[in-house]
């Protein structure tokens, strides 16, 4: 990566770092910084969610449902923005979303019902062929 892309990808990774700054639940001005800023990053869209898979796996538990929630806002916006034709996003999550539904599993047992309804957001949307 040149030094631009290596800054982008930096700059989205320090937002999403961010998160944990403050308890959860995150604000949306909090979400919508880290969206633009990955939606900025759309051409190293495979470091961006390489970083926000590594972030979920990684985090407390917590930081899971915050952490697909992230997930949840880029895949919505890059379709938005881009159509689902030219999503990246969307197809590059569905590679790994099963292991980073297992680490998004891990999250508090109260916080799995939000799980739930993601999930069925994702299904009715066709978002991943869950």
């Amino acid at each position: 990566m040149s030094g631009s892309q290596e800054e982008l990808v930096k700059e989205f990774v320090h937002e999403l770092q961010s998160i944990m700054d403050n308890r959860p639940p995150i604000s949306k001005a909090k979400m919508m910084s880290i969206t633009k800023s990955a939606l900025k990053g759309i051409k190293f869209y495979k470091y961006i969610v390489m970083n926000v898979e590594k972030f979920i796996m990684k985090c407390k538990p917590e930081y899971k449902i915050p952490g697909l929630y992230v997930i949840d806002s880029i895949i919505r916006q890059s379709r938005h923005q881009y159509g689902v034709e030219k999503d990246v996003y969307g197809t590059r999550f569905a590679k790994n979303i099963l292991t980073t539904l297992h680490h998004i599993n891990k999250c508090p047992p109260d916080d799995r019902i939000k799980i739930t309804r993601v999930l069925n957001l994702w299904e009715k949307k066709c978002y991943f062929p869950i």
